[in-house]
């Protein structure tokens, strides 16, 4: 895809960004080739990942237009590219991924005290 003056200003990209609703349309607006069984399962994990990309990296990215569309296709790539030989279980993207181990947050019922003035 031929990007050169693409967009007149960085406005313009995010207002297009702002546009797009889907995994699907990211990857496609960016011109990404994918597999759409991949983008099916993971279609969460791979914005946020990219949503958490583009934040760990706000600093460097470029002001021109057409330089901060490719830094964000690739940006979006390699979000894409974590999840072709790997799981949202593996990559513990979502906060729900993170949480602690089955059984590490057990509370058992002797270790519960009742409250001052509560009944008991």
């Amino acid at each position: 895809m031929n990007t050169a003056s693409r967009f007149t200003s960085t406005a313009e990209l995010e207002e297009q960004m702002q546009e797009l609703e889907s995994a699907e349309d990211f990857l496609e607006f960016f011109a990404i080739d994918f597999v759409p069984s991949v983008v099916q399962v993971n279609r969460l994990h791979i914005l946020q990942r990219f949503h958490n990309h583009i934040h760990a990296g706000k600093a460097a990215l470029p002001a021109q237009p057409d330089a901060l569309f490719n830094a964000y296709r690739q940006l979006l790539e390699q979000a894409y590219q974590s999840f072709i030989n790997s799981s949202a279980q593996q990559e513990k993207v979502l906060k729900v991924f993170n949480r602690a181990e089955p059984g590490k947050g057990f509370v058992s019922l002797s270790a519960i005290q009742p409250v001052a003035g509560g009944p008991e």
